[in-house]
């Protein structure tokens, strides 16, 4: 209950304890119903439904201004609480034992027919949701999903006070630094031909924070990056981001294990088990990307030394061109339409095909069966272990068949219904310090540029980067990645190696990053920490995968509000103020 000078009740407050009691509610109409002269209307706000009667042998005026009333608009009715008729009662709502006979109704604002359907399950197209997105979030599911994203963040400052952190605000406007994806530039009016940068992360910020001897650091963080969209990527997202001092990289884990041990605890009433430990060369090989779902145990099998004594030419050809071949066994039989629908995907996915042999009578046979000695079925069937089903087999360069048998492997688990209902979270570990970028012939940071080699694996830096790990680790919850961290460089001459081995001088280093690298001169802690995405984490606790259905006000797949109209042109007058020209701009757009 929340009474206030205009409500004495909420809709989700009134039970058979306020009986024959006068209250005050304030809602929205959600729908309207006559019933040989009484109306009976459904009132609506955040905390529920009551139902609310009209009945003119109660009192007359007020059913007479009901019948004017219409969906979503915005009133106040003053009644009496009354048990509903035996029978009539509505046992889904909480507050269905009883209803409001109206003495008094004031009409605060009149609504339009409104273009989204408010009290139905059933979603508008995204274009009109986005458009109205005020009436969109008057929907009971996306009320539910912005309480419960509320509880999460309540959980997690729960946790992170207990574990003795301190919440610390960072910039928003920061200086322009390279960390991966685009920066979005805002110019300094008063320093002309300058710019700050919106913060992709508080990464800088956050070891200064370390430096500064705050050992335990973490905030509710704002990231911006100008990049492409889709369902988990948003112009905005919010990060649960923390520092600490004096740890290595087992302290951080444990600590993120417990802070979702803690949220999903108090927000789903669930125990999580212990997060298994994968290396990122273990992942791949299993199940062929660095974030696997765990829900269900279909595999990958590395069989490139088992099939190469084969006398199949395209597994040989692949073979000689340095590429592997793997498979998946599906325990299950198919018809030739759906090894159609396989071969398909795995085409259209880049690979040039989909072999496959069956298990039958404790062989393995099919067209392609006779290319094989049954001394190499005989080492397939011991290393895949198949006791029934097909072998899909996957032959080329190891990146594609990584990537196609991870994706085929998704497909299989919903097709074949092996997802279960439950979460499971793990760690990757001991990720490439360096990718290697074909398009620009040069190596790049796996994660960001200031993450530890391993100690043992320095001497390698320059001569040969392919080798370096990082002490790096990545947080996946069912196959989706939702957080990334690392122990960072203190030391600045690592830190200036590694920037000059990617391409950035000790001057551009120092021009761009003077300040962190400066500050590390006065003694600096071993730190370091995570960001864990916080949207993401709503959204699959409440088993979805959309961040768009768990904040407020997303952008859409063009980072467009097609609610208020942004991005949006600005006048002259402020384009001077900030001393911008838009010549090249508007002769583009003639």
């Amino acid at each position: 209950m929340f009474p206030t000078s205009l409500r004495t009740h909420t809709c989700g407050d009134i039970s058979s304890k306020e009986l024959n009691k006068k209250v005050t509610l304030c809602g929205w109409t959600n729908v309207r119903r006559d019933h040989g002269g009484i109306i009976f209307i459904d009132l609506r706000d955040r905390y529920g439904l009551t139902q609310v009667v009209f009945d003119p042998e109660f009192n007359k005026g007020t059913h007479k201004s009901a019948e004017l009333l219409r969906r979503e608009d915005c009133i106040q009715v003053i009644g009496i609480v009354k048990k509903r008729k035996k029978g009539m009662e509505n046992k889904k709502l909480k507050t269905g034992e009883v209803e409001v006979f109206v003495e008094k109704l004031h009409v605060f604002s009149k609504a339009e027919v409104p273009p989204i359907e408010i009290d139905s399950d059933t979603a508008a197209s995204e274009d009109i949701r986005l458009k109205y997105r005020y009436l969109d979030l008057r929907r009971s599911v996306m009320q539910k999903n912005l309480l419960f994203r509320q509880q999460v963040a309540n959980a997690a400052r729960e946790y992170f006070n207990d574990q003795g952190f301190a919440e610390i605000e960072t910039p928003l406007l920061v200086k322009p630094t390279p960390e991966g994806a685009r920066d979005y530039i805002v110019p300094s009016r008063v320093n002309p031909g300058q710019f700050y940068a919106l913060p992709q992360s508080p990464q800088l910020y956050k070891q200064i924070l370390m430096i500064a001897g705050y050992d335990r650091y973490f905030q509710f963080a704002r990231c911006l990056r100008d990049e492409d969209l889709r369902a988990d990527r948003q112009p905005e997202h919010t990060q649960m981001d923390l520092e600490m001092s004096f740890v290595n990289q087992r302290d951080i884990l444990e600590c993120v294990e417990g802070l979702y041990d803690h949220i999903v605890k108090k927000t789903l009433n669930k125990k999580v088990e212990k997060f298994p430990v994968l290396t990122y060369v273990e992942s791949k090989e299993k199940y062929g990307n660095d974030k696997p779902d765990l829900r269900f145990d279909l595999r990958l099998y590395d069989i490139t030394e088992i099939v190469k004594k084969s006398d199949f030419s395209v597994f040989k050809e692949v073979v000689k061109n340095k590429g592997i071949i793997k498979c998946i066994n599906p325990e299950k039989d198919f018809t030739r339409s759906e090894l159609e629908e396989y071969t398909k995907l795995c085409i259209s996915l880049g690979a040039k095909g989909l072999a496959y042999l069956k298990y039958e009578n404790g062989k393995l046979e099919s067209n392609l069966s006779k290319f094989f000695s049954d001394e190499v079925k005989k080492e397939l069937i011991k290393a895949t272990k198949i006791k029934k089903g097909y072998l899909f087999f996957i032959a080329d360069k190891e990146k594609i068949v990584n990537s196609v048998l991870s994706e085929l492997r998704l497909r299989l688990g919903k097709d074949l219904n092996l997802i279960t209902d439950e979460l499971k979270f793990c760690w990757i570990v001991d990720f490439p310090l360096f990718a290697y970028n074909e398009d620009e012939q040069k190596w790049e940071p796996e994660h960001h540029m200031f993450t530890m080699p391993k100690e043992e694996h320095l001497k390698f830096l320059e001569s040969d980067p392919g080798k370096v790990l990082g002490d790096l680790y990545d947080l996946v919850l069912n196959g989706t990645e939702i957080g990334s961290g690392s122990i960072r460089i203190t030391r600045p001459e690592i830190q200036e190696r590694i920037m000059k081995f990617i391409g950035i001088s000790k001057e551009e280093a120092h021009k761009k990053f003077g300040f962190l690298l400066h500050a590390y001169d006065y003694a600096g802690p071993q730190h370091g920490g995570m960001g864990l995405g916080f949207d993401r984490i709503v959204a699959l606790l409440l088993g979805g995968n959309d961040i768009r259905e768990v904040i407020a006000f997303p952008k859409n797949k063009n980072a467009q509000c097609p609610m208020d109209g942004s991005p949006a042109e600005v006048d002259d007058k402020q384009l001077k103020e900030a001393n911008i020209r838009l010549d090249i701009t508007r002769k583009k757009n003639k």
